[in-house]
């Protein structure tokens, strides 16, 4: 099973960024979590990050037949971008939405996603941790769709 891991803006800033919210650890603790939480399940995983909205637009729009499932932390543009959520819904990749915060719990206009009705489940408020769930539950719901 092959998995994409995208980020999106100011998460290459972890470690820096907020340390209050977001923690101390940095951006290459978080692809090291992922990447050995990936080997021990048996899953490929491709991390990639971007401050970039069209970047992720095209990320997303080439996983289709590349990759099983998509991991998205679109950060900021959770609360802005149609184009992520469209892309999501063209690409037709199930993809789990996933937060080191919980939006819910913040400003008010951090609660609103654009892309979770596109997304298969939604982690959020978990810090770190929270990928190595996003990624779980999405292996589990793609070992049920080709079952």
């Amino acid at each position: 099973m092959k998995l994409l891991i995208l980020n999106g803006p100011n998460l290459n800033m972890l470690g820096i960024r907020e340390p209050e919210i977001y923690g101390n650890r940095t951006y290459n603790d978080l692809c090291k979590l992922i990447e050995d939480h990936a080997q021990e399940i048996g899953v490929e995983a491709e991390i990639r990050q971007s401050n970039h909205e069209g970047v992720l637009v095209d990320w997303i729009q080439e996983a289709r037949g590349k990759f099983d499932g998509i991991v998205l932390n679109p950060a900021a543009y959770t609360h802005t971008s149609v184009a992520l959520l469209d892309a999501v819904l063209a690409a037709g990749v199930p993809t789990v939405e996933v937060h080191i915060s919980d939006p819910d719990q913040r400003e008010p206009f951090r609660r609103v996603s654009y892309l979770r009705r596109a997304c298969v489940a939604c982690v959020k408020g978990k810090g770190f941790a929270g990928y190595p769930e996003a990624i779980d539950e999405l292996k589990l719901r793609i070992e049920r769709i080709n079952s």
